[in-house]
This record gives C-alpha cells, sequence and structure tokens, in this order.
C-alpha cells in the first residue's frame, strides 16, 4: 500500500468511526443533547450513500418483506434512513418515524414533506413508551436496542401495540464488531432473545447478511 493509499484508509476508518459514533448517538429512546442544527449536520452523516455499504438497507427491508399497506414503526428514526426508504415501500400503507429528539422529529416531519411523502408521519415518543398512533405491523429498531431501559416492560407495552401477525425487527451491533459503541453498553444477541421471551415473544427469524449488526425479528409468543 502506498503513502496515498494509507492516507485514504486512514481517513476513510476516521469517517466511519465518527458515523458509527453518531448513529449510537442521535437514533436513541433518549438523547436530548442535539439541536436542531446538529440534526441536519448528522444527516449529512446518516444518510451518506457510503452507509449504504454496511447497512444494506435494501437488503433489509427485502427481508422484512412488508405489504404495500402496511403499518410500519421506526422507533429512534433519527434523520430517516430507514423511515424514508419504508415510505416508498408502503405507498399505500403508513410510516412512523418515532424518536425522542424533538429535533429529530422536526427535521424528519420536514424531510417527510420536502420529498412529498404523505404516508410518512414523523412523531415523538417517550424514552418508557414508543407511543406508537397506532397499531402497527412491524416495528423497527435500528442500532437502538441498547439504549432502551426497563426493557422487559417496555417491550411488554409494545406488544399490545402490534397488530394481528406483528413483528418487531432489532439490527444492532455485534459483540466482536470492530465498529459500533464500547463493548461494555453492547448486548449479544442471545441476551435480546432471553429478554424479549421474558417480555412475551418469540424468535421468528435470524439474518445474518449484515456485517456489523445481528438481524433479529419477534413476534409475539402464541401467536
Amino acid at each position: 500500500m502506498n503513502s496515498k493509499q494509507t492516507a485514504f484508509a486512514a481517513l476513510f476508518a476516521l469517517f466511519l468511526a465518527a458515523l458509527m459514533a453518531g448513529l449510537a448517538a442521535a437514533q436513541s429512546p433518549h438523547t436530548h443533547e442535539h439541536s436542531f442544527g446538529d440534526a441536519e449536520k448528522w444527516a449529512a452523516v446518516f444518510d451518506d450513500p457510503k452507509r449504504d455499504a454496511w447497512q444494506k438497507p435494501h437488503e433489509v427491508i427485502q427481508a422484512l418483506d412488508p405489504k404495500p399497506d402496511a403499518v410500519v414503526a421506526d422507533i429512534g428514526s433519527g434523520t430517516g434512513y430507514f423511515a424514508v426508504r419504508f415510505a416508498h415501500r408502503v405507498p399505500k400503507g403508513k410510516v412512523y418515524g418515532l424518536d425522542t429528539e424533538p429535533d429529530m422529529v422536526k427535521y424528519l416531519a420536514e424531510r417527510a414533506k420536502r420529498l412529498g411523502l404523505a404516508n410518512l408521519i414523523s412523531a415523538k415518543a417517550e424514552p418508557g413508551d414508543p407511543r406508537l398512533p397506532e397499531k402497527a405491523d412491524l416495528v423497527l429498531l435500528v442500532d437502538v436496542y441498547h439504549h432502551v431501559e426497563n426493557r422487559e416492560r417496555y417491550f411488554g407495552r409494545l406488544r399490545s401495540s402490534l397488530r394481528p401477525g406483528g413483528r418487531v425487527a432489532i439490527i444492532d451491533f455485534r459483540m466482536d464488531s470492530p465498529e459500533g459503541p464500547p463493548k461494555a453498553a453492547r448486548i449479544a444477541p442471545a441476551r435480546v432473545t432471553a429478554e424479549l421471551s421474558k417480555a412475551g415473544y418469540e424468535l421468528d427469524k435470524e439474518h445474518s447478511f449484515l456485517p456489523n449488526q445481528y438481524f433479529l425479528v419477534f413476534r409475539p409468543a402464541g401467536r
């Protein structure tokens, strides 16, 4: 590797580290420290096309395969990386982008209006309650699970907000990922499954195509 390649690799590593840190900070159910200006700044990072290479949003949505009239809730939606894509995927349905950070809620509402996505609704959630405006067919949490406190109660409450056949998809950083939040803050997928089981869910599917994250899909047990 020559000096120019080495310098590029170092710069890209710094960019990826900043991106992962930003995701962990802003796509969180209880982050209140970013101003609206911050939301605009983070949008340039979160929605950078380079993220697609490892987040694989198209493949994630394909794997979940919501119906065109589905109601989707993106908890910790941030600037709308997934919410916007789902809004295009479910033209006859609705997508709720839910975040506890007011600046993110405002930013996503303005983004939906700018893009003409009338089926994308940005709404404020509470740290202990997702406050879904209506029952959902699919609930998505990307890099958010490890921020949720009192998870058994939180997801137990969320269960009543699912339609028959409803699912909860959780994507978060693997324990061995070189990127992401500090390892002490990460939660292993086996623990996620155990905690969701206590909250009344069962593992429906597990996808392994994401390089940095696990991807688990749950359904209410017994349904």
